[in-house]
């Protein structure tokens, strides 16, 4: 069970106060009986007025309000599983975390820049089920195979260059590792969205390209960064202490490899597009992904939560309805019943 507004449970503390009233209200009627005479007396005046009806009042009044409150509060229930089935396409979004990825050659970095672009696709996306894949000089799975985009959000906004301990730029890793998130034997269309500089100082990217390509991969790479290049700022506390040198002891300038990423994605007959518009590449994205055959995925077994505050709301009313009809007199079946000894 969840609750939709929780929030309102706070009213439930009127119950008590009320409780607390009708006693100071009975003690206080009482008071004054004695004021006025001797109670026997009184009572005797009075022969119709029930101790037992105000009481009676009193717990559909309160049985009342807690169906209110809890119709506010909107309690839902697993009631039933239903299968759902989807159609789209696997993703694995592959991220450039090496260091050259701190460059602010386009605004805010590199890296930033990248984060914004997959968040951007992301949201676009109707059925599709993605994975997120973070490399340097070796790949590092992220996140597995999911429909939950907002977890996949959390993770993408969590990235940074210090989750993969060797630095540098392997393609090849990214691509070898993001081939083992896919089923081989699964029907379903299967993509590789790869976001780099194109800095590779590794070996072998085509060939593993080219080895996806024959289990049913297509890449799409997207540069970040400009051929112009820029230093990669080393910060502390948000502060820049230095900027990256080399062995040499000179500043470190990195530039875009745009080259590098094409030959990637034409050995798997997919697409390069240039980063610098995220208004471009999301629409390079999409009529890519227009272009790509969905399947059906595997049904899915999904709790479907039903409201339940009619039910509350209901009984409420339908006690305040009778509350309206409950006298404080005496009736013939309580006066049988004689539950506070009233007769004599």
């Amino acid at each position: 069970m969840e609750l939709d507004e929780s929030k309102y449970l706070y009213l439930l503390f009127i119950l008590p106060i009320l409780v607390v009233v009708f006693l100071y209200n009975q003690y206080w009627k009482k008071k004054k009986k004695r004021e006025f005479g001797d109670l026997d007396l009184v009572k005797k005046l009075s022969p119709e007025s029930s101790i037992f009806k105000p009481i009676l009042k009193l717990v559909v009044l309160l049985l009342a309000l807690t169906g209110i409150i809890l119709g506010l509060v909107n309690p839902k229930i697993g009631t039933k599983m239903e299968t759902v089935k989807r159609e789209g396409i696997d993703i694995v979004f592959a991220m450039d975390v090496s260091k050259s990825m701190l460059s602010e050659d386009v605004a805010p970095s590199r890296l930033e820049k990248s984060k914004q672009i997959v968040s951007q696709i992301i949201n676009q996306l109707g059925n599709d089920r993605i994975g997120i894949v973070a490399y340097a000089a070796s790949a590092f799975p992220v996140l597995p195979i999911t429909s939950d985009y907002s977890v996949a959000k959390m993770f993408l906004q969590s990235m940074n260059t210090d989750i993969v301990s060797s630095q540098g730029t392997s393609l090849d890793s990214a691509i070898k590792l993001s081939a083992t998130y896919f089923d081989e034997k699964s029907k379903t269309s299967k993509l590789l969205i790869l976001i780099s500089d194109g800095e590779d100082h590794s070996e072998g990217a085509e060939a593993a390209a080219e080895e996806a390509n024959k289990m049913g991969m297509k890449i799409i790479t997207i540069g970040v960064g400009t051929e112009k290049g820029g230093t990669i700022p080393i910060r502390v506390n948000n502060v820049i202490q230095h900027y990256q040198r080399d062995n040499n002891n000179e500043v470190v300038i990195t530039k875009l490899n745009q080259e590098g990423l094409k030959a990637i994605a034409k050995a798997t007959k997919g697409g390069y597009v240039y980063g610098d518009n995220t208004k471009n590449v999301l629409e390079y994205v999409k009529n890519a992904l227009n272009n790509i055959q969905k399947t059906e995925f595997e049904s899915t077994q999904m709790a479907d939560f039903q409201s339940q505050f009619q039910w509350f709301l209901g009984f409420a009313f339908v006690l305040l309805f009778l509350d309206v009809f409950l006298l404080e007199r005496k009736t013939k079946w309580v006066q049988k019943l004689n539950l506070f000894n009233e007769k004599e």
